[in-house]
């Protein structure tokens, strides 16, 4: 549960900045107009579609999509003292 968690909070912040770069970028190097309303549209449903996987995980549905288990690493190696 706690590794959920922390996955959680380490996806959250990759997602956000990976949202932010996208957002920069599309600022930066002007596009015609529907493109870039059309490119955070995309990067806004693929965020939260991973975030809606994680929540499922974290109440215990398996969605079937592979992920990185960086919480149960970081959690196993908080507990390696214990």
């Amino acid at each position: 549960m706690l590794g959920v968690l922390i996955t959680l909070i380490v996806y959250a912040l990759v997602l956000g900045l990976i949202y932010w770069l996208v957002d920069y970028l599309l600022g930066v190097f002007p596009l015609p107009d529907p493109i870039p309303r059309v490119i955070r549209a995309v990067v806004v449903v693929l965020i939260v579609l991973v975030i809606i996987g994680l929540l499922l995980e974290l109440a215990g549905v398996s969605t079937g999509i592979p992920r990185w288990r960086i919480g149960r690493a970081v959690y196993a190696l908080s507990t390696m003292g214990a």
